[in-house]
């Protein structure tokens, strides 16, 4: 597999979504004559590739454009540029009609289970919508096919005839992923679906998502800034920044040998699993918020916060270049390094003194009897 701007070209399956070239620009300001005076980059030039039956991971901070990424792979929003495939079918150049027609095969699992249900409606009439939308289905074929996916997600059959007040919210959650797979679709959007449940709910939602993709044969976009989230159930991953896909791979060869900058301090905020560990971890702290996308800055957007930039950066943007093995990086310092991947470059960014980056020491745990540390956990 090799290729450039984040397409990847397989010798297997034709992939089910791929997106060409696509950008999306959001007017923010117009003169009194209505003419636009500034705009916003929310995606920038994005390429990539979906394979059937396989979760493409999207991460990265808020702000950098993967959840508009997402909304345009489903046509939600229009883009401005680029070409979008689903099976074959490029979604830009379809009419309402039959891109009405196409909308049961690809669906999406908001963030908020709270705000995404009608709190009027009852849990089963609220599953059956897209089915009533949809109009292929009699009344006794939309109520089985509510009961069937009640059980799929784990709640009682029960449950249709009572309102979203009275479940919790992961059970919210589960009736929100019930709607979006009542079609039965092909590619499902998931738009940071358990950043919004505590931990224990999170951990119940996510193997309920990987059971229903094994037994569905569903292809999920996967979005969330939780890099460790995102790795454990993807298959590929693709960092954003600021509108662009910045390093794209294997799952395990993005939060293992990863190769930018920006993907290593997101590598850097997952917490170790063990205490001890993480008291003794020097993490990258980026500082300041991201460039504003009204005027990003010249070149690799991320330099102004990078302790490895180096004048190129600051001039031109680097191009994705994605190796053999699938791996792709947009980066002028660790393209043509051996040395800058995974732990060496953690270490070679910990140890650098540049402005745009601080780092932690490591904490002194106190004895029992002692007052409490003033420092802070890393």
């Amino acid at each position: 597999m090799s290729g450039v701007n984040g397409v990847t070209k397989h010798a297997g399956s034709a992939p089910l979504l791929t997106l060409r070239n696509v950008s999306r620009r959001f007017v923010t300001g117009r003169d009194f004559l209505g003419r636009v005076q500034q705009s916003v980059c929310a995606v920038d030039n994005v390429s990539i590739d979906v394979e059937p039956g396989t979760t493409l991971g999207i991460v990265g901070e808020s702000g950098s454009g993967k959840s508009t990424l997402g909304r345009l792979a489903l046509r939600m929003i229009e883009s401005d540029a680029g070409e979008i495939d689903f099976s074959g079918e490029d979604l830009r150049r379809l009419s309402p009609k039959d891109l009405r027609q196409l909308r049961p095969q690809m669906t999406m699992i908001f963030q908020d289970p709270y705000s995404a249900l009608n709190p009027r409606w009852t849990v089963g009439r609220s599953i059956a919508e897209p089915l009533r939308i949809n109009g292929s289905s009699t009344r006794e074929e939309t109520h089985s096919a509510v009961v069937d996916m009640l059980a799929r997600v784990g709640l009682d059959a029960d449950a249709m005839h009572r309102r979203p007040a009275a479940f919790s919210g992961g059970q919210r959650q589960r009736i929100v992923i019930a709607r979006a797979l009542i079609t039965r679709p092909r590619l499902v959007f998931c738009d940071e679906p358990v950043s919004a449940l505590d931990v224990s709910t999170r951990a119940q939602v996510i193997g309920l998502l990987e059971d229903l993709q094994r037994d569905l044969g569903l292809t999920y976009l996967f979005v969330s800034h939780d890099l460790g989230i995102v790795e454990s159930v993807s298959d590929r991953i693709a960092v954003m920044y600021l509108g662009s896909v910045v390093e794209i791979g294997n799952a395990e060869t993005v939060a293992r040998e990863f190769r930018h900058p920006y993907t290593a301090s997101l590598v850097s905020a997952v917490p170790a699993p063990d205490p001890r560990a993480q008291r003794v971890r020097r993490r990258i702290v980026l500082s300041g918020d991201p460039p504003s996308p009204v005027d990003p800055p010249s070149g690799c957007t991320f330099h102004p916060r990078c302790p490895l930039a180096e004048p190129i950066c600051a001039r031109e943007k680097p191009p994705l270049l994605i190796d053999a093995a699938g791996h792709g990086v947009a980066c002028h310092v660790t393209q043509g390094s051996t040395d800058l991947i995974g732990a060496n470059l953690l270490a070679r960014m910990t140890d650098a003194r540049e402005p745009g980056i601080s780092t932690t020491l490591p904490v002194r745990v106190p004895a029992p009897d002692s007052a409490p540390a003033s420092a802070s956990m890393p």
